[in-house]
């Protein structure tokens, strides 16, 4: 069962691909009613140290958070042209559902449960206050699922 690995059974953010974020920003504000969040930019590499397939990767991307639904919020991304999952799905799937994320403890722990069903970390970096590992679950089940570790 997925809560007895990730510890939670709460989607937090639905992460969608986009090819311009500023003409997403307006259409998801217009659409829902809400005011457009501000656009930001993913650290460098040297705060967010990103590893892509277990590589390093100078890899940043534009995002925007819609944080106007009561259980989940939406995030926008814009990727930059260096290798990274948010690249990979662009350029392969083009905008869409790009992963699920969910808040977890014990992001290690819960990595290891998942290479033990054949699902590999794909992505991985630091933020402000955490850490996020995208898992590369993609083929299995059509989405990337997202851990979320707030330290």
């Amino acid at each position: 069962m997925v809560n007895d690995i990730l510890g939670t059974d709460v989607v937090v953010q639905i992460g969608i691909i986009v090819r311009n974020i500023e003409k997403a920003v307006e259409e998801y504000s217009k659409i829902f009613g809400v005011e457009k969040p501000e656009i930001i930019i993913t650290d460098v590499y040297e705060k967010a140290k990103t590893q892509y397939k277990g590589n390093p990767t100078p890899a940043r991307a534009k995002l925007a958070f819609f944080k106007n639904f009561k259980n989940v919020e939406i995030e926008l991304i814009e990727p930059d042209d260096n290798p990274s999952t948010w690249r990979e799905f662009l350029d392969t799937h083009g905008e869409g559902l790009h992963h699920l994320g969910f808040l977890v403890k014990g992001t290690q722990k819960i990595m290891e449960d998942f290479k033990k069903n054949g699902i590999e970390i794909a992505q991985q970096g630091y933020y402000t206050g955490g850490m996020y590992t995208y898992l590369d679950s993609f083929e299995k089940i059509k989405f990337i699922i997202e851990l979320l570790e707030n330290f």
